[in-house]
């Protein structure tokens, strides 16, 4: 299997330097992964390097946490999207979904969804299943259908663990029939384990170990 247009080729530590985030944006424009996933601080500087070649600029919103109000996520949404970004990964609100309360969480995301899509922009929410019984994988993931994101995805890669098998498992399983995709991320490492993801029902990846998974 050819992963490299699989893979989102990630940094997103809060150290990461200019040079690593050249190092990276270079990596990626060579092996043609699909995108290079940056904070927002660096999305215009990545978008720039990024010019002529057929790699997206992506970067997160509401990281790594959430917790963030809806009109700041918008607002961070939209600077990115001025500032070149192809594709938001935004985190849901995790307290609210904890709190059985969905309609908050369902119109957190489709705000952000709502100024991604008037900018042709794709946008996948981040559900952070580490801290998610089954039962609220599912719900999250259907809402996160409901508000017409483009992926729903595991995680965000700071918390207690990246994805596993059968979070990416109930995900695919609760967006089947649906124009939402899932994105599987941290805690990928090797090739076998990038294609046990796209095996239960992941049609992109979020990786910081691309070069290894692609075996350079």
């Amino acid at each position: 299997m050819k992963l490299n247009r699989y893979l989102d080729h990630t940094l997103l530590k809060a150290e990461a330097t200019e040079k690593q985030i050249d190092q990276v944006t270079q990596e990626a424009a060579e092996n043609h992964f699909y995108s290079v996933m940056v904070n927002p601080y660096w999305v215009n500087h990545v978008h720039q390097k990024l010019q002529g070649t057929d790699v997206k600029t992506a970067c997160v919103i509401g990281f790594p946490l959430g917790a963030n109000t809806t009109a700041i996520k918008v607002a961070e949404a939209k600077q990115a999207i001025t500032d070149g970004v192809d594709e938001l990964d935004m985190v849901i609100n995790i307290g609210e979904m904890k709190s059985g309360h969905y309609d908050r969480v369902q119109k957190d995301i489709e705000a952000v969804v709502e100024a991604g899509h008037a900018a042709q922009k794709i946008v996948k929410a981040i559900i952070e299943t580490a801290l998610l019984t089954e039962t609220e994988i599912t719900k999250a993931s259907q809402l996160v259908v409901q508000a017409h994101a483009d992926f729903v995805k595991t995680s965000t890669g700071f918390s207690t663990r990246g994805a596993a098998i059968h979070d990416v498992e109930l995900m695919s399983q609760a967006t089947q029939g649906s124009q939402t995709q899932v994105k599987a991320s941290g805690g990928i490492h090797s090739t076998e384990e990038a294609e046990a993801m796209i095996a239960a029902g992941a049609t992109r990846l979020g990786v910081s170990a691309s070069m290894q998974i692609i075996g350079k």
